[in-house]
C-alpha cells in the first residue's frame, strides 16, 4: 500500500498523473490529509466515486488510534498514548503556553542511543516512524482539542537524526503553507549528537532550532551518561554545532540535564563556561526526570538556580526548563513503557 500522506504535493501530483487522474486532484486530496485531517478516503466529499475506490484498494492513509490520554491537574498538560496500524505504540505531548500550544512528538518506536537517564531507551529501537506518522502525532492533537497547535517539539521518544530522511521530509510537509503551515523558526529538533547527520542536517538549510543534548562539559563525565559520547568527542561536537550555525545562521540550544550529585557541582558549572564561551548559543537546565529503571535524582532547587546563576554571571544564555506534566509520567517513554508492562502482566486494559 501507498503511503501518501507521506508525499509531498509534487510527489502526490506524479503520483495520480501516473494513475491516469488530473493534477488537480493532488491539490484536493493534500488538502483533505493536511489541512482537514480525514481520517479515511470516503470522508473526501469532492473526489469522485472511483478516485475514493483506487485510494481505498491502493493506498495507506495513516491515522493513529488514541489508546489513552492523561491530563496534569497541575498544569493542564496532556499525554498522549497512540497505537500504530502494526499494533507499536508512541508517546506525545501537548503543553499550553501563553505563546501558543506546542507538542512534543516521538520520531520512533524506541530508541536505540542508550542515555542512561531516559525511559525511551530501555527496551531498545523497534523502528523508526513515517513522515505521516510523525505528522499525524500533531493532527490527531488537533483534532483532540479543537486547538490550534504553533510549535512544534521533534523530542519525544526517539533520536530524530537516525530517522535522517523521514525527518526532513515531515520538516517540509509540517511547514507547507498547503498543511499546518508551521514556521520552520518554530520547529525544535533534539539530538543526543549524531555528528555526520548534524553536518547533513546544516547543509539542508532549514530554519529550525537545533537542540544538543549535552549533559556533561567533559568526555569522560558525557560517556558515563550517553554511550553516543563513545563514537564523537565534545569537541567533534561542538565542531559540527558551529558548523551548523554558519550554515543556517540559527543560534544553537544546549540541553543539559542536572542529576544530583553528578553533574551539577560548581566545578561542572565551571568547565561548562570554558566550553560554550563565545559561542551564540542557549543552554536549556533541565532537572533530572528520575525513572525506577535507574538510580539518578534530580538536584534539589538551590543547586539548580546556583548553577543557572553561575552561567549567567558568566555570559551565558540560560534558562531553567519548566516542567509540565510530572505528574501524569512526564518524561520520554514512561508511559508507553508502563503500558506495555501492564499488558504483559496481565493487567487492565487501559
Amino acid at each position: 500500500m501507498t503511503d501518501i500522506k507521506s508525499m509531498d504535493l509534487c510527489q502526490l501530483t506524479e503520483y495520480l498523473s501516473q494513475a491516469g487522474e488530473k493534477k488537480f486532484r493532488a491539490k484536493q486530496i493534500y488538502e483533505w490529509l493536511h489541512s482537514k485531517h480525514v481520517r479515511n478516503f470516503e470522508e473526501m466529499s469532492n473526489l469522485p466515486k472511483n478516485l475514493r475506490t483506487y485510494l481505498v484498494e491502493q493506498c495507506e492513509l495513516v491515522s493513529l488510534n488514541t489508546v489513552k490520554v492523561q491530563e496534569s491537574k497541575t498544569d493542564g498538560t496532556r499525554k498522549y498514548l497512540f497505537a500504530l496500524s502494526d499494533g507499536n505504540l508512541v508517546e506525545s505531548v501537548l503543553m499550553r503556553y501563553k505563546f501558543g500550544n506546542s507538542v512534543c512528538i516521538s520520531s520512533q518506536v524506541g530508541c536505540r542511543m542508550g542515555c542512561r537517564f531516559c525511559a525511551s531507551t530501555l527496551d531498545g529501537l523497534e523502528r523508526s516512524l513515517k513522515p505521516s506518522e510523525m505528522l499525524d502525532q500533531i493532527y490527531a492533537i488537533a483534532r483532540d482539542t479543537g486547538e490550534r497547535i504553533s510549535n512544534v517539539v521533534v523530542m519525544g521518544t526517539g533520536e530524530p537524526l537516525d530517522n535522517f530522511e523521514n525527518l526532513i521530509q515531515f520538516i517540509k510537509l509540517l511547514s507547507n503553507e498547503d498543511g499546518l503551515n508551521i514556521s520552520q523558526r518554530n520547529i525544535t529538533v533534539s539530538t543526543c549528537g549524531i555528528v555526520p547527520e548534524m553536518i547533513r542536517l546544516a547543509d539542508e538549510k532549514l530554519q529550525i532550532t537545533l537542540a544538543i543534548s549535552l549533559h556533561a562539559a567533559t568526555d569522560e563525565k558525557r560517556k558515563a551518561l550517553m554511550p553516543i559520547a563513545n563514537r564523537y568527542t565534545i569537541q567533534e561536537l561542538l565542531k559540527a554545532c558551529r558548523y551548523y550555525f554558519d550554515m543556517t545562521g540559527r543560534r544553537l540550544t544546549f540541553e543539559y540535564s542536572l542529576v544530583g550529585g553528578v553533574n551539577d557541582t560548581d566545578v561542572d558549572a565551571t568547565e561548562l563556561i570554558h566550553l560554550l564561551k563565545g559561542m551564540n548559543c542557549h543552554v536549556n537546565l533541565i532537572p533530572v526526570n528520575p525513572i525506577k529503571e535507574r538510580d539518578y535524582v534530580e538536584s534539589g532547587n538551590a543547586q539548580v538556580v546556583a548553577f543557572k546563576n553561575k552561567l549567567e554571571k558568566n555570559g551565558i544564555n540560560v534558562t531553567i526548563r519548566r516542567e509540565m506534566g510530572r505528574d501524569i509520567d512526564g518524561a520520554c517513554g514512561q508511559l508507553r513503557r508502563r503500558h506495555s508492562q501492564e499488558q504483559q502482566s496481565g493487567g487492565s486494559e487501559l
